[in-house]
């Protein structure tokens, strides 16, 4: 039986065909093994590497850092999740605009499910536990709330420029930051 050295938990960042980030809200990213097998069956470009390699028997190949699609995936919509809603929101509460991070707040219903209101875009604010307390099961003029903004359903470039002005992770790989930042200032 040989050594082996463990792999580290690595990610791929996963570009469209025009080089930018398939999605920034969150962020495109697939595990390293999802993209090592894109990459030798050739539905992706392998543009960057991890100085790491993985082996088999006979060969060994590098760890895509970052892959492009061959052809341009347009999104048309965005999937209703809770962290698109916190996402769209800015991770602010809507009632008093306080910002939380996503372990702390929650989502509330605008109108109420128990007086017709939905679970959709257009009914669902980021909201603060005692907010959320505060309105429980009331209409907006039954609660004395108001709302900041009123609740819409994102376009895939409305979501992709709240995410691109949230705080930028620290740990990024290096090969990442060329195709996370067009829009920075240089610096001399």
């Amino acid at each position: 039986m040989g050594f082996h050295k463990p792999i580290p938990d690595l990610c791929t960042l996963v570009l469209n065909a025009d080089m930018q980030p398939l999605s920034w809200g969150p962020l495109s990213v697939w595990t390293w093994q999802d993209a090592l097998v894109a990459v030798l069956q050739g539905r992706v470009h392998q543009v960057s590497c991890y100085d790491v390699e993985v082996r088999s028997a006979s060969q060994a190949f590098a760890i895509p850092s970052v892959v492009s699609l061959k052809s341009y995936h347009r999104r048309k919509r965005i999937s209703f999740t809770r962290y698109h809603v916190f996402l769209r929101d800015g991770f602010r509460c809507q009632y008093c605009g306080k910002p939380d991070d996503s372990t702390n707040l929650t989502f509330d219903h605008v109108t109420p499910k128990s007086k017709g209101g939905t679970t959709c875009w257009t009914n669902i604010v980021t909201c603060c536990a005692r907010h959320n307390l505060q309105k429980a099961d009331k209409t907006l003029k039954q609660s004395g709330l108001t709302l900041m903004h009123p609740p819409y359903e994102p376009t895939p470039a409305q979501l992709d420029a709240v995410a691109r002005r949230q705080r930028v992770p620290d740990n990024l790989h290096e090969t990442w930051l060329d195709y996370l930042y067009w829009d920075s200032t240089l610096e001399p």
